[in-house]
């Protein structure tokens, strides 16, 4: 028996519910479906153990076909609707992981042995869509996130993507021993209040990773000492929304810009950062500014609607992201952020950047 949890069962009700819809429908910034913008599905590409099957839309049946176009089975449109239907009851009604024993026998009808199939590049389902503005018809390949579980993380904690803070002040061994011990609730938040407190300020000082450094340099050249100011802001406890704590950044002005201008630069810059991270940026690995999900992103909406922030409303995409997401605290042990050290005779302290959607 198959047991997955919400998120991973998502990511096959999209698989399902195209194929019973035929069409995928556009987004705009706040999530509503554009009624008069989307995308005729043509057919679904999905790699098992190293064989790519073609889920294709003859409306109104599905033609199952291998990769020498033989036609392995035919369905019709409305049995896909049917179990997407019967899989979002199970996902909403579900905690934790899960089987689903009536949609594992539907799986093997349709000779779909795994719930995420193996990507064909880095996205997680492959589409071949009626490109409206070419009049071709185009592969893509999207990433999902799924609403009917726990928001899930756009950019994934590590000591990768610690930055690191010189302590400007004085302090002494008592005062040092004071912050580290501090173990409130909010401990993060009170041992920067310390700190403060003590008369001292943080000033960014570098990265724990390099890679991650130069990647975050690809959005911009002073991108790190952005972020790293939006992070003292957010672990002050000035808010999480990055759409809040925006307009604080531009107060603060790290990057001496002249702020009399009308230029939203703090924001334009945080959009890109986004944008990258979701299509294709990761920590450790050389950014070549290359999106993987060369279509963009599926959501599936609370009620289970699906829709997609195609490339083409990139606009929207931006917007979306920015709305959305917060930043949020990961174990402070794990990945060694949160005390003061000394380095060089020097003070410092790590602070650790997560990304999550709302």
């Amino acid at each position: 028996m198959i047991t997955q949890n919400k998120g991973e069962w998502s990511e096959l009700y999209v698989f399902l519910k195209l194929l019973g819809d035929g069409v995928l429908y556009a987004a705009d910034a706040d999530l509503n479906k554009i009624e008069d913008l989307y995308y005729p599905l043509i057919e679904i590409l999905r790699k098992e153990d190293e064989q790519v099957k073609h889920f294709v839309n003859d409306s109104p049946n599905i033609e199952v076909k291998d990769d020498m176009g033989n036609i392995l089975l035919k369905l019709p449109m409305l049995e896909f609707e049917t179990k997407a239907k019967i899989l979002l009851d199970a996902i909403k009604k579900s905690d934790s992981t899960f089987a689903v024993p009536e949609i594992e026998d539907f799986m093997n009808i349709v000779q779909c042995t795994k719930v995420k199939a193996d990507s064909l590049d880095k996205s997680d389902i492959s589409l071949v869509l009626h490109d409206c503005k070419t009049l071709r018809e185009e592969l893509f390949g999207f990433s999902i996130k799924s609403r009917l579980g726990s928001a899930s993380t756009l950019l994934n904690p590590g000591k990768t993507t610690n930055f690191i803070y010189k302590i400007a002040g004085d302090l002494s061994e008592e005062q040092i021993n004071e912050v580290n011990k501090t173990d409130t609730r909010a401990k993060l938040r009170d041992r920067l209040l310390k700190i403060k407190d003590y008369g001292c300020k943080l000033l960014f000082a570098g990265m724990e990773n390099e890679n991650f450094k130069a990647n975050l340099q690809m959005v911009d050249s002073a991108f790190p000492l952005i972020i790293s100011e939006y992070l003292v802001q957010y672990y002050l406890g000035k808010g999480s929304l990055i759409s809040e704590l925006t307009p604080k950044v531009r107060a603060i002005n790290p990057c001496k810009l002249n702020t009399n201008m009308p230029h939203l630069y703090y924001e334009h810059k945080m959009k890109n950062f986004l944008t990258d991270i979701a299509l294709g940026m990761t920590p450790a690995t050389t950014w070549t500014g290359e999106y993987q999900a060369t279509g963009g992103y599926i959501i599936v909406r609370e009620d289970g609607e699906i829709l997609c922030y195609h490339l083409y409303n990139h606009n929207e995409f931006r917007e979306y992201l920015f709305k959305n997401t917060r930043f949020d605290t990961p174990s402070a042990s794990r990945y060694e952020f949160g005390s003061i050290y000394q380095e060089n005779g020097t003070n410092h302290i790590k602070l650790n950047l997560q990304v999550r959607f709302i």
